[in-house]
């Protein structure tokens, strides 16, 4: 059994803001995979479905950002789910919009959420990084996080979460790489090649050759004195 944490705020005010992009990404797996319905549970929403024989717990806290880690304790202590089969999905200012990583273990980097995970559960849990950009100086980040993504990051955000679901069933198994690659496919497909073909050589022209001699030594010596 694994329990996947999605970071934001609750309420429809804050629901199309950068900081609860986590939500939106447990949003698209949960209807993409057709987990159960959304539950109050553990000072959050709760949702249940499978990837093969992967148990997966999925939820929202609903506690504030600031506050997370009260309900993700609540939810590892029912389910006795190890921070080691946790995973945090969460915003990440220092990674350029639409791009992803997993990591495992480590500080909390300042991310509030984070901060609080850490308080009751310790750092051995695993993250997905969703990037979300950084407005260029630390005094922005807060009305940063806490605005829309504005209509220009709706292309990318909506590749990143399809990727996302995608690849979930590889995280549940334990494939990172495979995770990333089916994320990547959404958001960098390959492309066809733009460039020009170089031109196709033209057929060489038939060479013509002389029709083969049949005259006789003698007929050419005759040939040769005709007037």
């Amino acid at each position: 059994m694994q329990l996947w944490v999605g970071l934001g705020n609750p309420g429809a005010k804050y629901a199309a803001n950068r900081h609860n992009i986590g939500f939106m990404a447990l949003d698209r797996i949960a209807a993409d995979h057709g987990f159960g319905p959304w539950r109050k549970a553990f000072q959050g929403l709760v949702s249940e479905g499978r990837f093969g024989s992967a148990r997966i717990i999925l939820l929202k806290p609903e506690t504030f950002m600031n506050l997370s880690g009260q309900s993700v304790r609540a939810a590892a202590d029912f389910y006795k789910i190890p921070p080691e089969a946790i995973t945090v999905f969460h915003d990440e200012l220092d990674l350029a919009p639409g791009k992803i990583r997993l990591k495992s273990g480590g500080g909390h980097a300042g991310h509030n959420g984070l901060r609080s995970i850490h308080q009751h559960l310790g750092e051995t849990y695993a993250r997905v990084r969703l990037g979300i950009g950084h407005p260029g100086h630390k005094d922005r980040v807060a009305p940063y996080v806490l605005s829309d993504f504005a209509k220009a990051d709706q292309n990318w955000l909506d590749d990143l979460l399809r990727g996302i679901s995608d690849g979930a069933a590889a995280l549940a198994a334990g494939d990172g790489p495979r995770f990333l690659n089916a994320v990547s496919l959404r958001t960098a497909p390959p492309r066809t090649s733009t460039g020009t073909k170089p031109p196709e050589p033209k057929p060489a022209a038939p060479t013509q050759t002389a029709p083969e001699d049949t005259r006789t030594p003698l007929q050419k010596l005759a040939d040769r004195f005709k007037p």
